[in-house]
């Protein structure tokens, strides 16, 4: 029997006081207690974040060194860590791995699904600090909170209008473009803009 197969063998004689799983060797259930302790040992000297392994903090120091050695195949793309890569491999191979146990809706990411299961659950853990209203997603809060700060990140390339969300300036580009691509079903007039049409259904044709 060689090392290799003596190792995969041997009797796993360090156990865990909390959740009774065993090691074959005390360093391995040294790194598993950090997993009960939240004791991250291993600090990044640019942002101080803390790992609990030592291979955890060298892969999160690509981030700083702007290091990306894992490439997508097919496009090309590259990213500092191996489990980046494997999120975007699935946008090529359309699998969603992570079903909602309610409706059964596939997702490509475990945090899609977290997101979506607040539909089902309705809970809204992402709250103003202004108007106290809540939200499910802090994407939704974000787009919201520049109701009170005013702030119109999203800028038209031709006038240099603002926009606080970027649905807002696609709309509006159909006035540079001349698109109208809401059309009414009884006349079939076109309009620039869905509000547009909503008015004119509302004038001539209820």
């Amino acid at each position: 029997m060689d090392f290799q197969d003596c190792v995969l063998t041997c009797k796993k004689q360090f156990h865990c006081g909390i959740c009774k799983q065993g090691f074959s060797w005390n360093s391995d259930l040294t790194r598993h207690m950090r997993i009960h302790t939240g004791e991250k040992p291993f600090k990044c000297d640019i942002c101080e974040h803390g790992f609990s392994r030592s291979s955890h903090l060298a892969s999160h120091m690509k981030i700083h060194t702007g290091e990306k050695p894992f490439k997508c195949d097919v496009c090309k793309r590259s990213f500092s860590l191996n489990s980046n890569l494997t999120k975007h491999m699935r946008i090529h191979t359309g699998e969603k791995p992570f079903k909602c146990d309610i409706c059964e809706q596939g997702f490509s990411q475990s945090s899609y699904l977290a997101s979506h299961m607040r539909i089902h659950t309705g809970e809204k853990p992402f709250k103003c600090e202004t108007c106290e209203k809540c939200f499910s997603e802090s994407s939704a809060l974000t787009r919201h909170m520049r109701i009170h700060t005013g702030e119109k990140p999203f800028k038209c390339e031709i006038c240099e209008q603002g926009f606080s969300q970027s649905s807002y300036l696609a709309s509006h580009m159909n006035i540079h473009t001349g698109e109208k691509p809401f059309k009414c079903d009884v006349c079939m007039r076109s309009f620039s803009f869905n509000s547009s049409l909503t008015r004119h259904i509302k004038r001539f044709h209820w």
